[in-house]
């Protein structure tokens, strides 16, 4: 199979963690006989600096004649990104206009830590138990984030002020996704949300659940948001399955989760649209530790097995990365993560193993 992928590496550590997931997309194409292929571009703070934009014309035309996208974190240091005018940081002027521009609704983030992985997490390993994984899906290009936003004075008073809206539409598409998930992995689907207070809350409530009547076979429940927060840490595995989020507290959930299993750097997620979609860690560009081959490439290589599942249909080719990702944390690890006598790894090392397993 030819396919071309679209190669935004971003700033800070993702130039190093693109290398390695393109690496391991290499090991791929020589073991099932695919032929990819990746067409760099520019994208982000640096972006902005070298071509007065973070999402480059060039770019774009890049994305639209690519059949699926790879995208790296963003942000550099905080000196750099105060030089920035606020339209222009990435998150206003690349990221937000990335998922708009491609209808990217459906952003999915698995959480997984095997039982054999435990020590991996700041919780006990009671807690933990037999494994966490949930698929988190998180609503990406409605609410408060795509909202109308208001910022400086008004008549008499200063003021800020961002519009929160949903339409049945987007409500019903998202549910619809998180339902399906749940049906193909025969688990539970739990619908977060904050009914008691926001308006928006109760609209995407009576949504979900009327979505749920086309799914009794599916186990269903909803939860506050912020009991869902309190039962992350606590009780975890009550969710493994799918978990459904709308926007804003689906970026803050999503985060909480990669603090349960120890390390953003094990959370990958894939954003998917009725067209083209793209995939990303969930994490960011840790401008720190940059150039320096100490970051834990897992969240970018565990990108690449959900675009060749979500994106491009290649089940057996994605489980054959997951296997090769779990089997290196056997015997090392990065500097990310406890190791209690593993080998600590490089970037490049954890990817070489990697592409050794495949």
């Amino acid at each position: 199979m030819d396919i071309s992928i679209a190669i935004l590496e971003g700033d800070g550590i993702g130039p190093e963690i693109t290398r390695a997931a393109l690496q391991v997309l290499d090991a791929v194409a020589e073991k099932f006989g695919h032929r990819f292929d990746k067409r760099p571009a520019p994208f982000g703070a640096q972006a902005y600096f070298d071509h007065g934009s973070p999402f480059p014309e060039e770019t774009k035309a890049i994305c639209d004649g690519a059949d699926v996208i790879l995208k790296g974190p963003v942000g550099l240091a905080v000196e750099r990104m105060n030089e920035i005018p606020p339209e222009h940081r990435p998150e206003l002027g690349a990221i937000l206009p990335l998922r708009r521009r491609f209808d990217t609704f459906a952003n999915y983030r698995p959480v997984r830590l095997p039982k054999s992985l435990a020590s991996f997490s700041p919780l006990k390993a009671s807690i933990i138990g037999e494994g966490l994984d949930i698929l988190m899906i998180r609503e990406l290009v409605g609410g408060i984030y795509f909202g109308d936003k208001t910022e400086g004075p008004s008549t008499d008073m200063k003021l800020a002020k961002d519009d929160c809206s949903y339409t049945d539409g987007q409500v019903r598409r998202i549910a619809k996704v998180a339902f399906d998930e749940a049906r193909k992995r025969k688990s539970s689907m739990t619908n977060v949300h904050k009914a008691n207070v926001l308006a928006t809350g109760r609209f995407w409530n009576a949504v979900v659940e009327d979505v749920a009547k086309l799914y009794p076979d599916v186990p269903y429940r909803s939860v506050l948001v912020d009991n869902a927060a309190y039962q992350l840490v606590v009780n975890p595995t009550q969710f493994n399955g799918v978990m459904l989020l709308e926007n804003m507290q689906g970026d803050i959930l999503t985060d909480q989760a990669g603090g349960i299993i120890g390390s953003l750097g094990l959370m990958p997620s894939a954003c998917v649209g009725p067209e083209k979609s793209y995939v990303e860690p969930a994490h960011g560009s840790a401008p720190d530790i940059a150039g320096k081959n100490v970051a834990n490439p897992y969240s970018m290589i565990g990108s690449v097995a959900l675009m060749l599942d979500l994106c491009l249909g290649l089940g057996e080719e994605a489980q054959a990365v997951w296997d090769a990702l779990f089997a290196v944390f056997e015997h090392g690890t990065t500097g990310d993560l406890p190791s209690e006598g593993k080998e600590i790894l490089s970037t490049s090392e954890f990817a070489q193993r990697v592409v050794d397993k495949l």
